[in-house]
């Protein structure tokens, strides 16, 4: 094997390794850190009590979205991870049917000043 054959045949399973089954991309918009979802940046993702899961819509838009932005997918995401359209017909994504959304007031990575913020806002244990 030559070395350009050898540098495309790492690429690929280099690549390959960071797909997901059938294909689809891991959405870098969140991953696991010290048992609950975070951003690719490090900021806690949350989840809303009155969202119903699986519904495919957001029941926090308008004002609500000001403190509790939604977590926009950036790339195909796989089970179980989903996209949902928002009212405003932004895209944002969802784990296990539930829409996800970072909170205002947390400042930097870590902090998780939303978790249980009202009774209805919860940090995604996982």
């Amino acid at each position: 094997m030559n070395t350009a054959t050898r540098l495309t045949f790492c690429l690929i399973s280099c690549l390959s390794a960071t797909l997901l089954p059938g294909g689809a991309a891991r959405a870098d918009d969140v991953m696991k850190k010290d048992g609950i979802l975070v951003n690719a940046a490090g900021m806690t993702v949350y989840t809303f009590d009155k969202d119903t899961a699986g519904s495919g819509t957001s029941a926090c838009n308008g004002p609500c979205s000001d403190n509790w932005p939604a977590v926009a997918p950036s790339a195909s995401v796989a089970a179980p991870y989903s996209v949902i359209t928002r009212e405003d017909g932004a895209k944002q994504l969802a784990y296990q049917g539930k829409p996800l959304y970072l909170f205002k007031k947390d400042s930097k990575p870590g902090d998780r000043n939303g978790d249980n913020f009202k009774d209805i806002w919860h940090v995604v244990k996982n």
